[in-house]
This record gives structure tokens, sequence and C-alpha cells, in this order.
């Protein structure tokens, strides 16, 4: 990182795109600064008005301001040409030239999972991104989760990750240390305290016009090699993140719900018209995203024999003496579980493999 790194993105006129082309011209911020301005408008193609503010040096006052103010707050500033810059990033046509990282920036070089859904969740999809979570910590090393601090299921998915021992890296739409939403600073500073880290794309002097959650969604696309959408309206922000995560041709995934949930209507609408694979469990999730076919040191870890069980999935696993079906009716006037309950032990008996699904509403020991 250099003065020149930030400089160039404090130059009026200068957006995220047009650093991208600059640098894609002379190679390194530094060279940039060091062009005339024939080579900034002949080379570059650059507008003479945008070519004199590099000339001028119009952004290094800001920079150097920058510098402090980032130190002040133990804030590590990465340029796209560091070594430590997140390759996964740096692939889309609209990377952030520079990346504002409050924590461990190692957790960015992870295998990272990107985790959204809706605000409004429900007990079943909290149910489910824990679950989820926890077993591909059981299984997969070196996992980190991805995901925006938002209320619902962006804070379920920080969460779920802190209480598996694992790191999570939560992707803001402000400047740091600043956290969005504030009733989140608590949970922010759990994340920083187990390993994770907290980043954002805008400096200290970014003035705020709401626009700042749509290019954050991006970076939460762009940072993994996968998304999982948990819950969605068919107008959440979860799918637009989605949308970016298709487009940089990373693999997007949605666990579905039922037809009439408003909750599942972005999902079930993203699985139906084949923009998402629809996945069930954490060995789905391994499937999609092809860690069972690597190697050493990314080789999985091995099942769990006895998972863990919530004390109403042991009271439903024991009402399978044998191997005979059972149907759900008999469940729920066995157990006194209503619906809901009782499809999210089931699910989670499923995901266990402890039982498995049949035609007619029926399941039975695998």
């Amino acid at each position: 990182m250099t003065l020149e790194d930030i400089a160039l993105q404090m130059t009026p006129g200068i957006g995220v795109k047009g650093a991208v082309h600059l640098l894609e011209c002379f190679g390194t911020a530094e060279r940039i600064f060091e062009a005339t301005e024939a080579e900034l408008t002949g080379r570059a193609e650059l507008r003479p008005d945008l070519a004199r503010q590099i000339v001028r040096r119009t952004g290094f006052a800001a920079a150097e301001k920058e510098v402090k103010y980032c130190r002040k707050h133990d804030i590590k500033a990465i340029a796209s040409t560091d070594p430590d810059y997140p390759a996964l990033l740096r692939e889309i046509p609209d990377y952030p030239h520079v990346l504002y990282v409050k924590g461990d920036p190692q957790a960015l070089a992870a295998r990272t999972l990107s985790i959204v859904g809706t605000r409004d969740m429900t007990p079943y999809g909290q149910s489910m991104c824990h679950k989820l979570v926890e077993r591909l910590a059981e299984r997969v090393p070196r996992l980190v989760v991805v995901s925006g601090l938002a209320f619902g299921i962006d804070a379920a998915a920080h969460r779920a990750a802190l209480e598996c021992a694992i790191p999570t890296v939560a992707v803001l739409p402000c400047p740091l240390p600043d956290v969005m939403p504030a009733q989140h600073t608590a949970l922010a500073r759990d994340i920083l305290d187990h390993g994770g880290a907290l980043v954002t794309e805008l400096h200290s002097q970014t003035r705020q016009n709401g626009t700042a959650y749509t290019a954050r969604n991006r970076i939460i696309a762009a940072l993994s090699a996968g998304c999982l959408v948990v819950e969605s309206p068919d107008n959440g922000g979860s799918l637009l993140t989605a949308r970016f995560a298709d487009e940089y041709n990373r693999t997007v995934m949605a666990l579905p719900g039922r037809a009439t949930d408003r909750t599942a209507a972005g999902t079930n609408h993203l699985i139906r018209h084949r923009k998402a694979q629809l996945v069930l469990s954490a060995e789905d999730i391994i499937v999609e995203m092809g860690w069972d076919l690597e190697a050493d040191p990314a080789a999985l870890r091995p099942r769990s024999e006895t998972p863990d069980l919530t004390p109403d999935e042991t009271a439903l696993l024991a009402l399978f003496g044998s191997s005979d079906p059972v149907g759900v009716d008999t469940l729920q006037a066995a157990t006194g579980f209503d619906s809901g309950r009782l499809a999210t032990s089931l699910l989670g008996l499923e995901l266990a493999g402890l039982l498995r699904q049949l035609p007619g509403n029926r399941y039975m020991k695998p």
C-alpha cells in the first residue's frame, strides 16, 4: 500500500471503474501519477479534466489525512496490487482498488462462503442457517463465513460462525470503525475478538448517500466462490447479492421453502428459474462447491458418526423403532409438536443423515 493508492481513490471524478481502467493501463498507482497528461488522455483515453486532476495530484491531501485516520483507528488499507488483497475479489470487473480492513486480513484468504438472506427471518430460517454452518464447520477446514452484518439472516450467519468457533467476515456499507446497523456493534466486536474481520471499500471522507448497500452486496458476492441464500422475499436485497454472484460466475445456492411462505418466495424463484442450486444440507453445499474433490490441506473431515441432536430431534428419532416408514400425522400426534416445530426437527434429522423422506409425507431411517 502506498499513498498513491489511496490518492487514486480520492481523486475527484475517478470512480471504481475508472481506477480499474487506469490500473489496467499503467499497472500501479505510482505509475498512474508518474504519467503525463498526454499519456493519460492518449494511452488511457481519459478526459482532459480528469487527467489534470491526476497530474495536479488533487487527491493527495485527502489521502494523507486518510492514512492518519487509519493509523488512529487501527485500520489496514489494502490495495488491489498488494499480495494480501483477496484474490477472488480482484477477479471482478469493478473491484475496489483499496479495501479497508479492521481485524485479521488473513480471514479473507481462507475458504469463504457468503451467506445472505432476509432481515425478516423466520425461526425456521434461523434454525437452518445455524444447522448448515454447524455441519460445515465440522467438516470443512479453514471455513470462513462472509455476510453483511444486517438484521436477520446476516446476523444469524455471523453468530452461527462464532458459536461454531470459526472466523467470520462482515462487509459494511459505511466507513470503519463505525458499524451499520449500530445495534450490531457488540456483534462486530465479537467478530474481531474471534479472528474475523470487518471490511469496507469506503474511506472516512465518504459522503453517505444511501447507495452503499448495493455496492456492499457486490463485495459480499465477490469475496467467496459460493453464495448461499437462506431466506428471501421476492424483492429482497439478498437476491441482488445472488445476481452479482451469478454475474461473477460464483456458485449460487438457495434453501427452498414452502410455496406459500413470503420469506421463501425469492429463494424458490431462484431455484425455479435455475439461478441457484437447491441445497438441503451441508453435504449438498460441499458437493456444489467442489470441496469434496479437493486434496490436502483442504481434505474434508469425516462426518461425525454421532451428530449432536436437539432435544426435539432426539425425541422424534426415538419414535422410529424399526425401519418402517412413519407418517407426519402420526409423528405430530405422538410428539404434540406444531407443524413448524415438527418440520424443523425432521429436517434437522435429515441433515444429520438419520432420516430420509419418502413419498406421501412419510419418513424412515436410511
